[in-house]
């Protein structure tokens, strides 16, 4: 299983060289795994940069692998990494929702980067 955090899909969608890395957890919907809170952050930055219309067909695409929503035990388990780790909300999230479904997070995202089944990509 895979996650793509909101850098990796955004560079993506944007057709930024870095996408490149993101393709093969993207090319593979059934052993993708999409946190709500990811679709929640590319939705507001495509809405932002692009319009709803936009937005709206982002959404649509990362649907195509599994969404998941965050329960009240994954919101737990969040917390805790995010005090172990020292990490954001939804980093916290991605990283608990990653360790539930034994996910490699692949990510440009530095908050990663010495992490365990990560695939870390700096920004170029």
């Amino acid at each position: 299983m895979n996650i793509v955090d909101s850098s990796g899909w955004l560079a993506y969608f944007a057709d930024e060289p870095s996408a490149e890395h993101f393709l093969t957890p993207l090319k593979n919907p059934d052993s993708l795994v999409v946190p709500t809170v990811t679709m929640y952050e590319v939705f507001k930055v495509v809405l932002r940069e692009s319009g709803e219309n936009e937005a709206l067909q982002a959404v649509a695409a990362m649907q195509k692998g599994k969404g998941v929503d965050l329960t009240p035990s994954r919101a737990m388990e969040a917390s805790r990494l995010s005090v172990a780790h020292n990490l954001p909300m939804a980093d916290s999230i991605i990283l608990a929702t990653a360790k539930e479904f034994g996910a490699t997070i692949w990510t440009q995202d530095s908050d990663f980067k010495n992490m365990k089944r990560v695939k870390y990509f700096p920004k170029e």
